[in-house]
């Protein structure tokens, strides 16, 4: 039988197969082969003996948070109770991009922003919108793009992702919790990475994170999955332009002329240099 695994929790594997439930455990070659099934994975699976048998070509995955063949990556990040992040932001559209995934940028708790606080966040979005990401407000905004589709939201922990989920279905009543004012962040409500089918569209809620890493990515890998430094890259005097020591870059014009925001390129350079 064949289906798609929806959850995981202690190497129990919840599958499903045209509505129908299964609670399987991968067989013991996955480990042998150092292969481990992700929600989100497409499987053969035995229904009587409950065994994974198989696993299907994945078109993408994400390391962390854990998950496979996955369509958008809504980035779920807070403006306030935990502050704006451009480092992580831009961390985590340059991860998802590589990994063959469309971003999308959602931003919370603008409420809690005074009107100075909420105009400088605006040029942030406008300028997201301007290079190519699509970025989403509100819970309409966001439906409206990832509409029957396969999506994960991940971010920050305490940034609202299932916050939002309740919001997008009630029904879930997902596990909310303050944020801790000690370590100013939020609490890891969400322990386990799941799939929710609502309105023909895939969603998981995922745990937390404070920390990515570029696994597997080498600075040309950055660099290229940057929209503005990749997208420029032909008007910069060398093919292979890394924008930090070379002359004639033409990335390094637009920064000065405030045409590429310097937090991005800040960033890029650390990412590059880390």
């Amino acid at each position: 039988m064949r289906g798609r695994i929806i959850k995981n929790i202690s190497n129990d594997y919840t599958i499903n197969n045209n509505g129908k439930l299964y609670t399987c455990k991968p067989r013991g070659k996955f480990r042998l082969n150092n292969q481990i099934p992700l929600v989100g994975d497409i499987v053969e699976f035995d229904e009587i003996n409950n065994y994974i048998l198989k696993i299907e070509p994945r078109n993408n995955e994400l390391i962390r948070p854990s998950i496979a063949n996955v369509d958008i990556a809504v980035i779920v990040t807070s403006v306030k109770n935990p502050n704006f992040d451009t480092n992580l932001l831009d961390k985590s559209l340059t991860i998802i991009s590589y990994n063959n995934i469309t971003p999308v940028i959602y931003f919370t708790k603008l409420d809690l922003l005074t009107k100075e606080e909420l105009k400088d966040i605006d040029e942030y979005i406008e300028y997201y919108k301007k290079i190519g990401y699509y970025v989403a407000k509100t819970k309409e905004e966001l439906m409206a793009i990832i509409k029957d589709k396969t999506v994960v939201f991940t971010g920050q922990s305490g940034a609202g992702k299932s916050t939002l989920l309740n919001k997008i279905n009630p029904e879930l009543a997902l596990k909310t919790d303050e944020i801790s004012l000690a370590l100013g962040r939020g609490k890891h409500t969400t322990r386990h990475t799941e799939l929710y089918h609502i309105n023909n569209t895939y969603i998981a809620d995922t745990p937390g994170f404070s920390k990515l890493d570029f696994i597997g990515m080498n600075p040309i890998d950055i660099r290229d999955n940057m929209k503005e430094m990749f997208d420029n890259l032909d008007n910069c005097k060398y093919d292979d332009c890394m924008h930090v020591n070379e002359d004639g870059c033409y990335i390094k014009k637009l920064v000065e002329k405030k045409e590429i925001l310097e937090s991005r390129y800040n960033n890029y350079r650390n990412f590059i240099n880390r």
